[in-house]
């Protein structure tokens, strides 16, 4: 028994002083390797390439789909600070014709011509559905004093007449829905003549985007860039309101009246602040011309 033990004792001191050798050996400085350790060498080098090369595709892809992600996220910052940019620009250009319209609005109500007439500011809250840039609907009725066939205008010129009118709210007929039975009298104003020139407004050619005005008669004076104005006459409209400029200038087929197109001096396609105007104070010009309308007919 003591014998296997004293032989394995043996043994294993054999193989530390055997083991240390190799150590010594293997740890000295040389240049040449012998054959055993060439192929650990060679083998330890391809195993790490083999284990390395995915390793690092791994790597690579995982670093290439977390920048992709991250471009991603940028760019969904980007486009949302792209549409909110917009929005505000939007916002901003909106607020500024607003700004723009209260400021005419404002500087009519406060001009001497409507000084005569009661000014009734209101705001539009709606269009027709139906005739949808021939109607409008604003937040003043009776209870403000707006009544029908009050003459509606904004800071440019006339828009049209008030149709229908309820407590609270009205609706408005704008001049592209104006027909004969909604017709006008108006002047051109002409600045070489002592007397304008009259005739109606007698409806909308849709075709031309164009307000139809009649002369009383074949005026050959009348030309493109003249102005024209309600006439007061009619016992609707007041005198002295601006409807538009002429812009071009045709006989009619008798050759015996001129028929000329006109612009709207107010943009009919965008009212948000509009002024109702109450004429029930009416001037004594409009009287004495009424009169003398009257005379003249009779005579």
């Amino acid at each position: 028994m003591m014998f296997y033990k004293k032989k394995r004792l043996f043994i294993l001191m054999i193989s530390l002083i055997i083991i240390v050798g190799l150590i010594g050996f293997s740890l000295r400085e040389r240049t040449d390797l012998t054959i055993i350790e060439d192929f650990i060498h060679d083998s330890a080098g391809w195993a790490q390439e083999v284990i390395n090369k995915p390793i690092a595709f791994t790597t690579g892809v995982a670093n290439n789909i977390k920048e992709i992600r991250n471009v991603y996220r940028e760019n969904q910052q980007l486009k949302s600070s792209l549409d909110e940019i917009r929005q505000l620009e939007y916002e901003n250009q909106e607020l500024t014709k607003e700004i723009d319209e209260l400021k005419e609005v404002l500087d009519k109500s406060e001009s001497d011509f409507l000084q005569n007439f009661e000014a009734i500011q209101a705001s539009v809250i709606a269009r027709s559905k139906d005739q949808w840039f021939k109607q409008i609907t604003i937040n003043k009725g009776t209870q403000d004093g707006v009544q029908p066939n009050m003459s509606v205008i904004t800071g440019k010129g006339m828009i049209g007449k008030v149709q229908t009118s309820s407590p609270f709210t009205s609706t408005v007929l704008l001049l592209n829905g104006f027909d004969r039975t909604n017709r006008i009298s108006v002047n051109v104003y002409e600045e070489d003549k002592e007397t304008d020139s009259s005739g109606f407004i007698v409806g909308y050619d849709e075709e031309s985007e164009l307000l139809l005005l009649e002369m009383n008669d074949n005026d050959k004076d009348l030309e493109e860039g003249q102005y024209v104005f309600s006439s007061g006459l009619g016992g609707i409209f007041p005198k002295g309101l601006e409807i538009g400029e002429v812009v071009d200038v045709e006989a009619d087929r008798y050759e015996l009246t001129s028929i000329a197109h006109v612009k709207p001096s107010a943009d009919l396609e965008e009212l948000n602040h509009v002024i109702v105007i109450d004429r029930s104070m009416t001037t004594v010009d409009e009287i004495e011309e009424v009169e003398e309308q009257t005379e003249e007919d009779e005579s």
